[in-house]
């Protein structure tokens, strides 16, 4: 993925070394972003350890957050990688932009390769690659730039995608992660619509110095805000001012267009239920047979109350990581070496779920079988502990970074020929 190696900065040669330090903390959240998508892709039924109960409720504090916070960091990232809190410019910005340009392409390819494996998992790595392109006109923008920026999309971007969807790009149904533009843009597991919010917030926040204080401070503190009002405001609207029950009347067929005071109080609240349920299946977007579902905060849904829940638990954990990370370094050392190779590590998890469904006889939920879960957590820290203490980077990023660099030592070939003739 995007990594904020220091020789990516982009900064200029006579910076400080503390500007190309790299922060550990971002690291070890981009760690818990790839663990989460695997509690996800493995299911309830995975967790050895964890009674169903628990695990119900980790699914349901992963899902969707894991995936926005993956985008949120890959936007850091990117800052990261263009200046930090002087956007590149010139020379550094034009060979800023052709790595990431041919790092989204091979991202892209590899995502589709592991999409052909058929495992059970709404592969993320395609969109991934689009989010890197659509972010290459605000790598010159300021952290005011991109709040405004977020802020409008996450406003305006659902509101748009609900009428598009409604009158002009039909939902069809998926044969993969992702297989056209329009479920790329608007009705995909992950679209753009919605996962740019994250992708500039986190940008936004890769422009500010990550080692003040004062900053941290702020993003925890605003952080906190965004998530309670992203649980409270559907609160407020769908239990307390009757939106339940007008999405009840809108999504229920049993109702058939009866208003949902004809029927006795059990069976209302059964319909309640199953609308409840609806709200929680969703995968990319919410239905557009009522204005309601704009009031929806549950994960995936792509609603403002949902971008401002995940966005505001994505900035208190990278807060919560740095913080950890730089007082703890030894025990994080294997948590943030997952997050040094976040594109071997998710790489490696489809790949190894290739192999083993096949043999599998029952599950009831999900891709994995009993404690499944625990044994891909515990082999990505240890071969990502033992690759990074013996190697470096990972053998993705690797390959990823150099081609990179080729890339640029082409395109800089070829802008010295085209000058001296």
């Amino acid at each position: 993925m995007a990594q904020h190696q220091s020789g990516d900065t982009g900064a200029p040669s006579g910076a400080p070394s503390s500007v190309a330090r790299r922060i550990d903390g971002i690291d070890a959240a981009r760690a818990l972003a790839v663990f989460g998508m695997f509690a996800v892709h493995l299911g309830v039924a995975s967790h050895g350890l964890l009674p169903e109960e628990q695990g119900w409720a980790l699914h349901g504090l992963v899902r969707g957050n894991s995936s926005a916070l993956f985008a949120f960091l890959a936007g850091v990232s990117l800052a990261l990688m263009t200046g930090r809190t002087r956007p590149v410019e010139g020379d550094a910005l034009r060979r800023a932009i052709v790595r990431i340009m041919a790092r989204a392409v091979l991202i892209g390819l590899l995502g589709v390769v592991l999409d052909l494996f058929a495992v059970p998992v709404a592969v993320i790595l395609t969109y991934y690659a689009g989010f890197f392109l659509l972010a290459l006109p605000f790598l010159r923008a300021r952290a005011a730039v991109l709040w405004t920026a977020a802020g409008t999309l996450a406003l305006c971007g659902p509101v748009v995608s609900f009428l598009l969807r409604r009158d002009l790009v039909p939902t069809a149904p998926r044969t993969g992660s992702l297989t056209s533009l329009p479920e790329f843009l608007l009705t995909g597991y992950y679209p753009a619509i919605t996962f740019m919010t994250f992708v500039l917030a986190g940008m936004a926040v890769g422009r500010t110095d990550l080692t003040a204080t004062a900053v941290r401070v702020r993003m925890a503190v605003g952080g906190a805000a965004a998530a309670a009002l992203g649980y409270l405001g559907p609160w407020l609207l769908l239990e307390r001012m009757g939106g339940i029950d007008r999405l009840t009347e809108a999504h229920s067929t049993f109702l058939a267009g009866a208003p949902l005071g004809s029927m006795d109080a059990w069976t209302a609240e059964q319909l309640r239920e199953n609308t409840r349920d609806a709200m929680h299946s969703v995968s990319g977007q919410v239905p557009t047979d009522s204005w309601w579902w704009l009031a929806v905060g549950t994960p995936h849904t792509g609603t403002t109350f949902e971008i401002l829940e995940a966005v505001g638990q994505a900035l208190v954990v990278l807060v919560v990581c740095m913080l950890l990370a730089e007082r703890l370094p030894r025990a994080m050392y294997p948590l943030t070496s997952v997050g040094r190779m976040p594109l071997t590590v998710y790489t490696g998890h489809i790949l190894v779920l290739a192999i083993l469904i096949p043999f599998q006889t029952e599950t009831t939920m999900g891709a994995g079988g009993p404690w499944y879960m625990e044994w891909f957590v515990f082999g990505s820290l240890l071969f990502a502990s033992l690759w990074r203490y013996a190697v470096g980077r990972g053998p993705l990023e690797l390959g990823l970074a150099r081609c990179a660099d080729a890339a640029v030592t082409v395109v800089e070939e070829r802008r010295r020929e085209n000058g001296a003739r």
